[in-house]
């Protein structure tokens, strides 16, 4: 900050989110930013340089627009500790945030409303929320909380730093198939929960499945996932390109088979390296996945050809996990048979690494300073994002034993 006699109501050019939010915590009776700046003297025009991830709760004291407290008190970003930047989508980045008071770790994304709107995703973005708030299970990032700004909406989940599959595939090359084995069944397990639950995820790739600190798959990033009911079926054209299904391409209209195939997918790239229709532009590759018969490495055992060639299958009603038994005739599958899937979903997996560490995290995002980017004021008129607000109640089991 500059020098007092830099800080004239004509020419305010410093960055005092950090000042505003001091004062703000040991005088609770100025309420907001506004009434700082009147007892300043300074107009209410008066601009930052930086805008900084704080910038809503300064600029928007009433932060949580609506809020739907349910056994807890619902939060705000107030109630956070920014630590660093993990990651950045499309609408926004991801921090990894320390809860205030607490030692307790968490992730953070935030997501511009601008970006949003352009885009035309306000319905994605509440269907993401009401899907990752309603789904319980060991390899799911769980939501704990949600809540948004006049300009920002933000998704807290727990924190998961074993890193992206992505990273770790990128770094071996390949994987053994005994551990390739133990991170498929735990998709299998993640997906079946799923689709037990009436949701598709349609976008099921390596950058979608991060590694916990124990070891075990986390999935993640519900962006794209749809609720069905077991007739119905979608005819959206959605996911990535090399992880979907020829129904998908084809635009036949698509049901939860297209997980299982993006599942075979996610397995042929954990044993060879790399997907197995790549190369060429879009329409190739599109060409490819609707065509080209897969070819297997003759490295690999023939129990994994057996479930490769069934989860690749191309027509849709044919693909494993699609007959009547679903998701159990993959799992009796004889690939999966030193699986007890009983101690598999005890997460019976060694430990490798601590809850704050960020190693498995790609630097370009864990050295980026922490500030958001300068957002525009939403267009909209009434609030197209209500209902956003989130606090995830006690697991289904300490509320069995409370």
């Amino acid at each position: 900050m500059g020098q007092p006699d830099t800080l004239t109501s004509d020419n305010l050019e410093f960055d005092f989110s950090d000042v505003c939010l001091a004062l703000l915590h040991s005088n609770p009776q100025w309420k907001s930013t506004s009434r700082i700046l009147k007892i300043w003297g300074f107009p209410r025009t008066c601009r930052r340089k930086k805008p900084s991830i704080d910038d809503d709760i300064l600029e928007n004291p009433d932060f949580l627009i609506e809020s739907r407290p349910l056994e807890q008190q619902p939060v705000g970003l107030e109630a956070f500790e920014i630590l660093k930047v993990v990651g950045q989508g499309a609408f926004g980045k991801v921090y990894q945030v320390r809860r205030n008071g607490t030692s307790d770790i968490y992730a953070m994304k935030v997501m511009r409303k601008d970006k949003i709107m352009e885009k035309n995703h306000a319905e994605y973005m509440i269907s993401e929320r009401d899907i990752i708030g309603k789904v319980d299970h060991p390899f799911i990032v769980p939501l704990r909380y949600s809540f948004q700004t006049k300009y920002r909406l933000y998704l807290v989940l727990d924190f998961v730093n074993g890193g992206h599959l992505f990273f770790q595939l990128y770094r071996q090359g390949l994987f053994r198939e005994d551990l390739a084995r133990i991170y498929t069944a735990e998709i299998v397990s993640a997906v079946s929960h799923l689709h037990a639950n009436g949701i598709m995820h349609r976008d099921l790739k390596p950058e979608n499945i991060l590694l916990d600190a124990d070891g075990h798959v986390m999935l993640t990033d519900f962006g794209l996932a749809k609720e069905f009911d077991e007739t119905t079926r979608s005819n959206s054209m959605c996911g990535t390109l090399e992880y979907m299904s020829p129904e998908i391409v084809l635009g036949k209209g698509h049901d939860k088979a297209a997980d299982w195939l993006s599942v075979g997918i996610l397995l042929y790239e954990m044993l060879t390296g790399k997907p197995p229709f790549i190369g060429g532009n879009r329409k190739k590759v599109q060409e490819k996945i609707i065509k080209e018969r897969i070819k297997l490495p003759a490295f690999l055992s023939s129990e994994a050809h057996s479930i490769l060639k069934g989860l690749l299958q191309k027509e849709a009603s044919k693909r494993l996990g699609s007959g009547q038994e679903g998701t159990e005739e993959i799992k009796r599958h004889k690939w999966f048979k030193s699986i007890n899937w009983r101690k598999l979903e005890a997460r019976e997996i060694r430990p490798i690494a601590g809850n704050h560490c960020v190693a498995n995290f790609e630097e370009c995002w864990t050295k980026m300073a922490v500030i958001d980017s300068p957002v525009a004021s939403p267009t909209f008129g009434e609030n197209p994002l209500k209902g956003y607000t989130y606090v995830r109640t006690a697991a289904s089991f300490l509320q069995r034993n409370a």
